[in-house]
């Protein structure tokens, strides 16, 4: 027995060539786009251009602000003003009953 999709009377197909016809156009999808995928990297390799230092780059980067940002942060926290705003505040809090 044979499934069939009726779009209006008397016009069914048969399921089994259209699921046949899906599976086809999906595996040459599937071709394309590996294709592409292997096309781009040959390229990327003729051309000499690699990305294997990105991530180092981007690591350094990050460190070099985070290090600038941590020495802002030590030259306010040990300024004066703050200096003795953070003894007052413990003081206060060590006396109060």
């Amino acid at each position: 027995m044979t499934a069939v999709i009726a779009i209006r009377p008397s016009a069914g197909r048969p399921l089994r060539p259209l699921a046949e016809e899906w599976q086809r156009r999906s595996h040459r999808s599937a071709c394309r786009v590996r294709w592409a995928a292997r096309r781009v990297r040959r390229v990327a390799r003729l051309r000499g251009r690699s990305d294997a230092g990105m991530t180092t780059a981007e690591y350094a980067v990050g460190t070099l602000g985070a290090c600038a940002l941590a020495a802002g942060l030590y030259k306010v926290v040990t300024s004066d003003a703050i200096t003795g705003a953070l003894t007052d505040m413990l003081v206060r809090a060590l006396h109060a009953t």
